[in-house]
C-alpha cells in the first residue's frame, strides 16, 4: 500500500457484511419438478411453473426445508416455528413471474454465528438470517451480436441466501468467512460449493467509518463475486475508494456496483433499492410453513460432525498443531479418510504428516479426489507402523513403498516392501556389519571424529545410506555409529 493507504487505515475503519447464496444440490427445483442440476441445454429444465406462466401454482420442495435447517443448525441459529415466503417484485428480462419468491419478514432461521479461529484469537462473525428463495434465469449478452439471450433452466433453482452481521473488519476475514461456508455446506452435503459453475455466489456490503465511531457509514453493495479473490480485491479497492472520497470532504451514494476481475475495480451498476422499493408482500399461493420440534431434533441428530469440532478433536485429543488440523479438517472427505487412518495408529502426528504431505500430493499430481484413492487407510497406517518399528525409513517408504501401493492397492505395506526388498531386518546384524565396513574404510577420518572433527559423521552415514540402498532407518543408524566412533579405541 502506499503512504497514503496506511494512512487511511489508521484513520478509517472497514465494515463489511456479507450476503452469500448458495445453490442447493437438490434434483429438482424448490416449486417444481423440473432438474435442478447444472448444465443442460438452453432452456431444457423448464416447465410452466418455472416460466411462470398465469394459472400455475408452485409446490414447496420438502429437500429444501430439511436442508435450510442442516445449514441453521450448523451456524447456531434459532429456526422459526412458524415461517412464510414473500414476493420480492422487481423486473429482470430473466425473471419470468416479475417477482422472486423468497422470505422477507419470516425467514426460517435467524440470530446465529460463525466462529473464525485464528491462531489463538477468535472472531465470531452474526448472522442475521438464513432464508429460502428461487434464483433467477440468466441472461447472455456475449452469444448474439445483435441480442441478448435469456436461458432459464436456473429459474426456479432452490438457493438458500445467508445475510451476516456488518461484523467483519478486513478483506481477509471476510475471505475467512466465505471459506468456513463454503466447507459447512460441503460436510453439510447440501451444495457442492463450486464457486466457478455459480453455487455459490456472494454480494458485500462494504462501508468505511471513522475508527471508534459507532454509527455506521453509507454502504455499497458489490453484486456477484464469483471467488473469495476477488471478494477480497472487490473489498480492498471500496475501502481505499471511500475512505479517500470521505476524507477528501465528498459523501458516499448508496449504490449496487459490479466488480471488474480484468480491472480490479467496481463501478456503478443502479442506485441501491431500498427494501420498500421491492414491494413486498405475502406470496398466496404458499401456506405458512410450520416446523416442529421433534423434526428440528431430528435433522440436529443426522448432522456430521462438523469442521469446528474436528479442529477441536485433532488438537486437545491428537495433540496435533492448528495448522495440521486446519489442513485435514478443510475438506471431509480428506478429514474422514483420516478418522479411519487415526483409528488405526498411535502416531497421529505421522498420519497427519502422510496425509497432509504425500497422500495430497499424490491427489493434486493425478488430479483426483480421496474418493477415487484406492490405498485402504489400514494399508498406510501399516506403512506409518512398519516405519515406527524401524523396519522401514520414511524417505524409502514415501519414494518406492507407497508409490507400489498405489500400483497395487490389494497388497499389505509389508508385503508391498518386501517384494520390492526394502526392508530392514531388525533381528539381525546386518546394519552392524555394514557400520563396520564403512568405519574400516576410513581409519584416518575416525581419528578426525575422535579429535572433535563431528561433521565427518556426514560422510559415515552417506556410505551406510548407499550400501543399504536406503533400508535403513537414518536415526538408529546414526545412533550406532556415534557408539561405535565413541567406544573405538
Amino acid at each position: 500500500m502506499t503512504k497514503i493507504s496506511d494512512g487511511l487505515t489508521e484513520k478509517y475503519e472497514l465494515v463489511v457484511g456479507l450476503e452469500v447464496h448458495v445453490q442447493l444440490s437438490t434434483a429438482s427445483k424448490i416449486f417444481s419438478a423440473d432438474s435442478a442440476g447444472f448444465g443442460g441445454g438452453p432452456n431444457e429444465h423448464i416447465s410452466p411453473v418455472s416460466l411462470g406462466l398465469p394459472g400455475t401454482l408452485p409446490k414447496l420442495n420438502r429437500k429444501v426445508v430439511d436442508y435450510a435447517v442442516r445449514m441453521g443448525l450448523a451456524t447456531n441459529c434459532s429456526i422459526n416455528s412458524t415461517t412464510h415466503f414473500d414476493r420480492k417484485n422487481y423486473f429482470y428480462a430473466d425473471l419470468p413471474k416479475g417477482f422472486q419468491t423468497t422470505q422477507d419478514s419470516q425467514p426460517i432461521c435467524v440470530s446465529g454465528y460463525i466462529d473464525l479461529r485464528a491462531g489463538d484469537s477468535t472472531s465470531r462473525i452474526r448472522i442475521n438470517r438464513i432464508h429460502m428463495e428461487d434464483d433467477a434465469g440468466k441472461s447472455m449478452h456475449d452469444q448474439d451480436e445483435f441480442d441478448s439471450l435469456i436461458d432459464l433452466n436456473r429459474a426456479g433453482v432452490p438457493l438458500i441466501e445467508i445475510v451476516s452481521e456488518p461484523d467483519i473488519r478486513s478483506a481477509q476475514e471476510a475471505a475467512a468467512y466465505l471459506n468456513e461456508i463454503r466447507k459447512l455446506v460441503r460436510y453439510l452435503e447440501i451444495c457442492d460449493g463450486n464457486m466457478e459453475e455459480g453455487s455459490i455466489r456472494c454480494d458485500a456490503n462494504i462501508s468505511v467509518r471513522l475508527r471508534n465511531s459507532r454509527e455506521y457509514g453509507n454502504r455499497c453493495e458489490v453484486k456477484n463475486l464469483n471467488s473469495i479473490r476477488n471478494l477480497q480485491r472487490a473489498i480492498d479497492y471500496e475501502f481505499l475508494r471511500q475512505a479517500k472520497l470521505i476524507d477528501a470532504g465528498g459523501h458516499i451514494d448508496q449504490n449496487t456496483l459490479n466488480f471488474d476481475a480484468e480491472t480490479g475495480k467496481t463501478s456503478p451498476l443502479r442506485s441501491k433499492e431500498m427494501a420498500n422499493d421491492y414491494r413486498y408482500f405475502p406470496e398466496p399461493d404458499l401456506p405458512p410453513l410450520v416446523i416442529k420440534e421433534e423434526y428440528i431434533k431430528r435433522i440436529a441428530e443426522s448432522l456430521p460432525e462438523l469442521p469446528a469440532k474436528k479442529m477441536e478433536r485433532y488438537t486437545i485429543g491428537f495433540g496435533l498443531s492448528e495448522y495440521d488440523a486446519l489442513i485435514i479438517s478443510s475438506e471431509k472427505e480428506i478429514a474422514l479418510y483420516f478418522d479411519d487412518l487415526s483409528a488405526h495408529v498411535s502416531n497421529y502426528k505421522a498420519a497427519a504428516n502422510w496425509v497432509i504431505g504425500p497422500l495430497r500430493s499424490f491427489l493434486n499430481d493425478a488430479g483426483i479426489s480421496i474418493s477415487d484413492f484406492q490405498v485402504p487407510p489400514k494399508v498406510l497406517a501399516e506403512l506409518i507402523g512398519l516405519i515406527d518399528s524401524g523396519k522401514l525409513n520414511y524417505s524409502v517408504a514415501a519414494n518406492k513403498v507407497f508409490p507400489e501401493l498405489i500400483k497395487n492397492s490389494k497388497q499389505t505395506a509389508a508385503e508391498a516392501a518386501s517384494s520390492l526388498q526394502l526392508l530392514i531386518d531388525t533381528e539381525h546384524d546386518e546394519l552392524d556389519l555394514i557400520i563396520d565396513e564403512v568405519l574400516e574404510s576410513y581409519p584416518d577420518k575416525i581419528k578426525e571424529y575422535q579429535n572433535g572433527k563431528k561433521g565427518v559423521l556426514g560422510l559415515f552415514m552417506g556410505d551406510i545410506m548407499k550400501k543399504s540402498k536406503g533400508k535403513i532407518n537414518p536415526q538408529t543408524a546414526s545412533k550406532l555409529v556415534i557408539e561405535k566412533l565413541e567406544n573405538r579405541t
